[in-house]
């Protein structure tokens, strides 16, 4: 979409109208498209069949249902019901961006401000990767959520980076907790040390030992990932992984990580030296979390993400469509490759 057909649409429709015309379109496509009876969809979308109707009837009185579905301007739902299917998503958000991939984690991250108003209920611990630039951008937009669910915003990871980095991850932690008038709960010490007895050390803390509980707890999380290299403000002289080290992970089989844990192609855990250096959240606590959201795009983690959805470390995802055709691409060659083998 062009930049001034984007700033028109943002201008015409409200979050709360966004969302519930891509919720009328892709009933609309159910049922005037794909064939899906009224209490077809209402189990696809979660809601009864009562909502459905009522979905149904506003997407004609929008002009949506005409004799042909018409997507509102700025959506992409074929790219988005491809990504359900193809990965067995919970939901997912395709968003245009016209620009340089500079522009991606500002523009993702306030998309899912917008996008994600229901997908951040569901239980009192929401788990958010401060380190993440695009989800400091979605903790920057967000306004305040009146009935959330959420009582604690707790970091998922150690800090990383540089000092300034670190100060704004602290910043978008307190930000994303005022808005969902939570408690921020934070995770002060390095993300990275370099011993684990250091680390062990670390784990002794008091407030240390309060967040790593919490994320025994965690309901809701939104995913960090990113390759198997250094990647976004991270540097070589930061408070990271080492360049030889990742060169061992990826030499292993490590083609990206999901909070500083590093997996495969298939989504697999590869297992790493490196994990006792770590202080955050662990792929078993990851996997025990009710709802898993990735906010991520840009050639830059194409594959990790591939990677992250084959491993089905992923319930909800916002992307760009350049990513979103890449990742359908990736699983339309994996079946198939699937088919030739039988």
């Amino acid at each position: 979409m062009k930049p001034q057909l984007a700033a028109s649409a943002a201008r015409r429709f409200s979050a709360v109208d966004i969302e519930q015309l891509r919720l009328m379109t892709r009933a609309a496509r159910l049922h005037h498209i794909q064939g899906a009876r009224q209490i077809e969809i209402a189990e696809k979308m979660g809601i009864s069949q009562a909502g459905v109707s009522r979905l149904l009837r506003m997407a004609e009185e929008h002009g949506i249902i005409r004799k042909i579905v018409v997507p509102p301007e700025g959506l992409y739902p074929d790219l988005e019901e491809g990504l359900l299917e193809a990965f067995g998503l919970d939901a997912a958000y395709v968003v245009d961006i016209e620009g340089p991939e500079d522009d991606i984690p500002q523009i993702l991250g306030a998309a899912a401000a917008r996008c994600l108003s229901t997908a951040l209920d569901g239980g009192p611990v929401l788990g958010f990767t401060s380190w993440s630039t695009t989800l400091r951008e979605m903790a920057r937009a967000m306004g305040p959520r009146q009935h959330s669910t959420i009582r604690h915003v707790v970091e998922t990871l150690g800090d990383l980076g540089s000092p300034m980095l670190q100060h704004e991850a602290d910043v978008a932690t307190l930000q994303i907790a005022q808005a969902l008038q939570a408690e921020a709960v934070f995770l002060r010490a390095p993300g990275v040390l370099p011993t684990a007895v250091l680390r062990d050390g670390a784990l002794s803390d008091v407030h240390i030992r309060k967040a790593i509980h919490h994320l025994d707890e965690v309901d809701i999380v939104l995913v960090g990932i990113g390759p198997a290299d250094f990647h976004g403000p991270l540097e070589t002289s930061d408070n990271f992984f080492t360049k030889e080290q990742l060169a061992e992970v990826r030499a292993a089989g490590a083609v990206g990580q999901l909070h500083q844990r590093f997996i495969d192609c298939d989504g697999q855990p590869v297992d790493t030296p490196l994990d006792d250096l770590v202080i955050g959240i662990t792929l078993s606590q990851l996997r025990n979390a009710g709802r898993r959201i990735a906010v991520a795009g840009g050639r830059e983690k194409h594959e990790a993400l591939a990677a992250a959805l084959a491993g089905k470390w992923i319930d909800v995802l916002v992307t760009d469509v350049d990513t979103a055709n890449y990742l359908l691409a990736q699983a339309g060659d994996q079946t198939k490759q699937s088919k030739g083998k039988t």
